[in-house]
């Protein structure tokens, strides 16, 4: 069930593997954008060093791209699915369930992105390093890179939906720039070329009088035909529809702005709200110890029992473990006797034990 798209860029090949069973929505919107040629020449218009580089925006604003359902689809989280590592592919939105075309890849773990994107793919290979060269571009303040990175074309590998059915996308073809110029020389009749010159100036003069009398004064159908049935008064051009689209843009571009500036403060107050925790903690535990009585040792444990912060009061203590010096000459119950046969005294011992057993053989 997992699809690989190819995505050439001026970066090098980059190879996705999309887990369409996980994600199944992103996936198949993903895949179908790809084999529209729907993010060939986009830019990877964002990136945040050790962090995303995020592209997908036909537009290369931040604020465009739509899916191919129309409208934004859900989020759809997994279990399994977090952002721990570089290399993870997720889709980029401006809040819940307000997933379009623009995605990003991971630099690094970023768990603070976790159930608020889709995961639907990782980067595979050693493509992986050609991923990581798209941050490697100068940015201004608001993380915009100077010189982006581009896709120049993307090739569909391997998909599982066999019911897709490309778009035609219209591409807006630009005109030639020599058909686009007009001339701005003003056309002059010369009545000196012409056989019947002093007629056809007449004629012209006449004809300029009669056009500055009845300049200004021309009328409209409305004017002249008022009780004509078949005249209507509404505008042919209904304004109303643009105004919606410029309004929902709007609304788009204002949620895309919330989202970078949400992304920007979490990510730059993570390391200060981790350091605000450990003087917290540091606190804490000074007054606890400086706060807590004298207790006995037999009434240690019961008082961690009742008070959680009883345990901050507690001091590690150890035994004191020092050497002990033995006396060869006194015996106790470490005291183990050393045996050595070469020894005089032993052999002695060893000798006067072997005539006390003969004596009795003897008696015997």
């Amino acid at each position: 069930m997992c699809s690989q798209v190819l995505l050439k860029t001026s970066a090098g090949d980059i190879d996705i593997e999309l887990w369409s069973k996980e994600a199944p929505k992103a996936c198949r919107n993903f895949t179908q954008l790809c084999m529209e040629g729907y993010y060939d020449g986009t830019v990877f218009h964002r990136v945040v060093p050790e962090f995303i580089v995020q592209g997908g925006d036909p537009t290369g604003t931040g604020t465009g791209g739509e899916s191919i359902y129309g409208r934004p689809f859900k989020d759809e989280f997994h279990s399994r699915l977090r952002f721990n590592r570089r290399g993870l592919v997720a889709m980029a939105n401006a809040g819940p369930h307000d997933n379009g075309s623009q995605f990003f890849f991971t630099l690094g773990r970023a768990d603070e992105l976790n159930n608020k994107h889709t995961i639907f793919g990782k980067v595979t290979g050693d493509t992986v390093y050609n991923m990581l060269r798209l941050a490697e571009v100068e940015c201004d303040r608001d993380e915009r890179p100077l010189n982006p990175h581009k896709i120049r074309s993307t090739e569909v590998l391997h998909s599982p939906f066999d019911d897709i059915v490309p778009r035609e996308i219209k591409v807006k073809k630009e005109k030639n720039k020599g058909e686009g110029k007009k001339s701005q020389s003003k056309a002059t009749k010369n009545f000196n070329l012409l056989s019947f010159g002093e007629e056809a100036e007449e004629d012209e003069e006449m004809v300029n009088q009669v056009s500055q009398t009845l300049k200004g004064k021309s009328k409209s159908s409305h004017d002249l035909l008022k009780d004509d049935p078949k005249l209507s008064s509404v505008p042919v051009v209904d304004r109303s529809g643009k105004k919606q689209n410029k309004n929902k843009n709007l609304r788009h571009h204002i949620n895309n702005t919330a989202f970078y500036c949400n992304v920007k403060i979490t990510h730059f107050l993570l390391p200060l709200k981790t350091l605000a925790l450990l003087e917290r903690f540091k606190s804490k535990l000074s007054s606890a110890i400086s706060e807590s009585p004298s207790v006995p040792e037999e009434d240690v444990e019961e008082l961690g029992e009742d008070d959680d912060k009883g345990w901050m009061a507690h001091v590690l203590q150890f035994d004191e473990q020092t050497r002990k010096v033995k006396d060869a000459n006194m015996q106790d119950e470490d005291t183990f006797e050393i045996y050595d046969p070469r020894n005089p005294v032993n052999k002695r011992r060893r000798e006067e034990s072997k005539k006390l057993m003969k004596e009795k053989k003897a008696r015997r």
